[in-house]
């Protein structure tokens, strides 16, 4: 990966981008499940999950890189370094190189892409089989996010980001890009930016340097452009990478070719309005910088990626409004980024634990620092506090009542204040309680996998009565690692007539893809309740081959595209069967569980 002295000086910047833009960890990405989540119920004891080694211009990619120059001309100023460099003759110039750059037994294949392997709970490297990458691909490209269901995006999450073998008929590079793209779509723009980051710069395809554009921008970094402008503008007329003409030489402390540069382009009219002006004022917080830049929304009918990205990473506030104009991934975008105060993102944050982008402990992580920073109104600071005593009031009394606060409605809890009690939940002991609160206090333990916790509740399942005992009982039906109650057909008739038609008919359907139900049971309770257990369409065809075939990777990219939507009302019981029998069949009977557990707790 050969760079040339030039580089040196973007590096030699990096002072001052560390001041100017705060950017986005490489981190590896933060596991969603528990403890011993998806082990076999038989092992003795839970492994904890090892997280992973993570017109206009348009939405953004990769990572930024170190400098290749030798030590010693790095420090020399850049004027001297470049005469250093000339002095050199062609061999010894093409040996300095050699000495620094990657061997090629070190650079990164294309035939196999991504940060997690099966050791970090990843997909096996065949886990799309012998499935054509166009075909794929065109999948990933037609799925509309949000998905559904929470657990069905967190399994999409994973097979995305394994390190998974490149089908035979698609480029590796476009390959990693539409995985990009699909992650950004669901919200995940710090799983985006590890996707991009895993092929090498001087490999990336012409799709990929599109998808890096918007991954960056995503994850409001838009220095993490600047070490694939020069590559990028060779591929594209995108007026995103024509302004990182003006923009990174600004980050490296080089205003006079950063304020060439952008006087330029508004010569050009590469970019107007909102657009140029942002630019501009990335331009000012470099060194030297004598530009004083006011942003006004004024007039701005729609929110963009580079608008997000550039006011996100100025700390610029954008209305609400706009936010009207975008999917809720990009506030799930908004949740991640380092520049904005927690209080900011609070609204946004919540966002993303309904969509599976936060886990549990990323949510209660964030409510510590919101308290932790001390400006949260006096409402929130309070709703925090009760979180607090959620996980360790004195009794289990204290405890359940502050959960109750942050399940709102006991009848239809809160999806979000499941989310933030689950391992409060997970943590007490099996108590006499209303059941009403047994049923919530399952239904939380269910939204981050504490299934074995919540298996044991089974012991109090002959001490609960009245509203919320069918609920419990139908939680630990589809969510116990394996049957820890009784089911039958007539105990599952019993749920419908308590729970309702529409949670009967789900209930059904789970039970049927789970196998936890007869045959004979379940053709006739589907008969009696109006659910459609046939294949018959396309997708439930092909996903059902796709089980067949054993394929976990095409199956979790189908369940996903099967949940495509927000409401769950919209989902048709035998969808979700599908969905369920198809996971159960490959092996990820802990996602299928998980998901039908959400579904009778969403409804």
């Amino acid at each position: 990966m050969r760079r040339s002295g030039g580089k040196a000086k973007w590096a030699l910047g990096s002072f001052a981008l560390a001041l100017a833009l705060p950017v986005v960890a490489q981190q590896a990405p933060e596991s969603l499940l528990p403890p011993g989540f998806g082990d076999a119920p038989e092992a003795p004891a839970p492994t904890p999950a090892r997280p992973a080694p993570g017109s206009t211009p348009g939405v953004v990619p990769a990572p930024s890189l170190n400098p290749a120059t030798p030590p010693d001309l790095a420090l020399l100023p850049p004027t001297e370094a470049n005469a250093a460099e000339e002095e050199l003759t062609p061999e010894e110039l093409a040996a300095q190189k050699a000495k620094y750059d990657l061997p090629d037994t070190a650079r990164r294949s294309l035939d196999r892409i991504g940060p997690l392997t099966p050791a970090t709970r990843g997909m096996e490297p065949n886990a799309f089989g012998g499935q054509s990458g166009k075909f794929l691909a065109t999948l990933m490209q037609q799925t509309h996010a949000p998905i559904m269901s929470r657990w069905a995006a967190i399994l999409l999450r994973r097979t995305l980001l394994s390190a998974v073998d490149t089908p035979r008929d698609i480029d590796g590079a476009d390959w990693a890009a539409e995985r990009a793209w699909l992650l950004l779509r669901m919200g995940e723009a710090d799983s985006a930016r590890m996707m991009v980051q895993s092929v090498d710069p001087d490999r990336y395809s012409p799709r990929l340097y599109a998808i890096a554009m918007q991954t960056y921008l995503a994850s409001a970094d838009p220095a993490g452009l600047c070490p694939l402008s020069e590559g990028a503008l060779r591929f594209s007329k995108e007026p995103g990478w024509d302004m990182t003409r003006a923009i990174c030489p600004a980050l490296s402390g080089d205003q006079g070719s950063a304020s060439g540069a952008l006087n330029q382009a508004q010569r050009r009219g590469v970019v107007r309005g909102i657009d140029y002006r942002l630019a501009e004022k990335v331009v000012g917080t470099g060194f030297n910088a004598r530009r004083s830049v006011k942003i006004e929304w004024d007039g701005v009918d729609k929110l963009t990626a580079w608008r997000f990205g550039l006011a996100t990473a100025l700390n610029v506030e954008i209305p609400d409004t706009l936010y009207g104009t975008v999917g809720s991934h990009v506030r799930a975008w908004e949740a991640r980024a380092p520049a904005l105060a927690a209080v900011r993102r609070r609204p946004a944050v919540e966002i993303a634990a309904r969509l599976g982008v936060f886990s549990n402990a990323a949510l209660v992580g964030f409510y510590s620092q919101l308290a932790a920073d001390g400006d949260a109104p006096a409402e929130i600071a309070d709703r925090i506090d009760t979180l607090r005593t959620a996980y360790a009031g004195a009794t289990v009394g204290e405890r359940i009542g502050a959960m109750q606060t942050w399940w709102q409605d006991g009848a239809r809890p809160d999806y979000v204040g499941l989310i933030a009690t689950a391992r409060a939940a997970a943590a007490l002991p099996v108590a006499q309680a209303d059941a009403r609160d047994a049923a919530n206090l399952v239904a939380a333990m269910m939204t981050a996998g504490y299934d074995r916790n919540a298996a044991r509740w089974a012991r109090a399942l002959g001490q609960l009565n009245g509203d919320g005992a069918a609920q419990f009982w139908g939680l630990l039906a589809v969510g116990a690692p394996s049957p820890v109650v009784d089911i039958n057909e007539g105990r599952v008739s019993t749920y419908v007539g308590e729970a309702g038609p529409e949670k009967g008919r789900m209930l059904i359907a789970a039970l049927a893809g789970l196998a936890r139900l007869s045959a004979d049971d379940a053709a006739s309770l589907a008969q009696d309740n109006g659910v459609n257990l046939a294949a018959s369409s396309r997708w439930a065809r092909a996903i059902g081959a796709a089980a067949q075939r054993g394929e976990k990777g095409t199956v979790a990219l189908l369940a996903a595209v099967g949940m495509q939507g927000s409401d769950w009302n919209r989902l048709p019981p035998g969808h979700l069967y599908h969905v369920v029998a198809a996971l159960h069949r490959v092996g990820l009977d802990p996602e299928a569980r998980m998901i039908a557990a959400e579904a009778i707790t969403r409804l």
